[in-house]
């Protein structure tokens, strides 16, 4: 199998990541009994360096970062599927960082998450693994 593969199955999963993170951070479920805290969270303004912010403002903020990160990594994946492979050699290095963050969202996930986001993260992690791994050994055999 090619690296190019991994990394375009890698972007996929990462927009899906991306649309479902999007569509499901901001929802609570009311059996949850947060709706109380969720009430306080966009009701209690404060000043953060001269601008009026809730706690719900920083929570969508952050949020919505997220999903930019995914939707980059979605396109930079897409763009790393399409490389040759003599230039994805040459890039092992940010071949490994990216399959180590991802490896690192998995954990994060693991710990403060739950099912979809970790299923997806691993998924993309297993993918970015193997591209890389594939990526340097497909240049090795060639020499």
């Amino acid at each position: 199998m090619k690296a190019s593969i991994f990394y375009r199955v890698a972007a996929v999963f990462l927009l899906l990541f991306a649309v479902g993170h999007t569509l499901g951070f901001r929802q609570s479920d009311p059996k949850w009994g947060v709706d109380a805290l969720l009430r306080s969270m966009r009701s209690i303004h404060f000043d953060a360096q001269g601008f009026s912010r809730t706690y719900w403002d920083f929570f969508v903020g952050i949020g919505l970062c997220v999903t930019v990160f995914f939707l980059f990594s979605a396109v930079i994946a897409w763009q790393l599927g399409g490389l040759p492979a003599e230039t994805l050699a040459r890039m092992r290095g940010t071949a490994w960082a990216f399959a180590l963050c991802f490896a690192a969202i998995t954990v994060v996930s693991w710990r403060y998450l739950f099912v979809l986001p970790i299923v997806l993260s691993l998924v993309i992690t297993i993918c970015l693994i193997s591209a890389a791994w594939l990526s340097s050994r497909q240049v090795s055999a060639r020499l």
